[in-house]
């Protein structure tokens, strides 16, 4: 399997509901690394696996949209813990939509999944693995 990442940051607030978030239930700040890997089991006719440009462009659109907000704010997440976890997945199903509809061309047709990894920190990650 073949692989390619690429890779930008996101800088939010949110805070979480339940006591097994302890302190993190206030309202805090984050900031995450943000890994999109996209994999394919064959080169594509360019020898390829996806337009590294197109894959950079299309994360940072997504990354921009949730950038410098405070999650607890926006609709789509209300009532929802936006846990590192979670926004992985929220990240990895809007590069999916973007895929299938051709923004990063059309050598990603043949992209066998992508995992989206949003690094806490050197020691803590979460990660969201999807098919395509």
């Amino acid at each position: 399997m073949f692989s390619i990442t690429v890779r930008d940051h996101i800088m939010i607030a949110h805070s979480f509901r339940g006591e097994v978030f302890g302190p993190a239930q206030r309202l805090h700040g984050a900031t995450f690394l943000v890994d999109a890997t996209f994999r394919r089991e064959q080169l594509d006719e360019d020898n390829i696996v996806v337009d590294i440009g197109l894959a950079t462009q299309e994360l940072g659109a997504i990354t921009a949209e949730l950038n410098y907000r405070n999650l607890d704010d926006e609709p789509e997440f209300a009532g929802i813990n936006t846990s590192t976890e979670f926004l992985a997945k929220v990240i990895a199903d809007r590069l999916a939509e973007r895929v299938h509809k051709g923004a990063l061309g059309e050598g990603a047709k043949g992209l066998a999944g992508m995992t989206v990894t949003l690094h806490e920190s050197h020691i803590a990650w979460a990660s969201y693995e999807r098919d395509l």
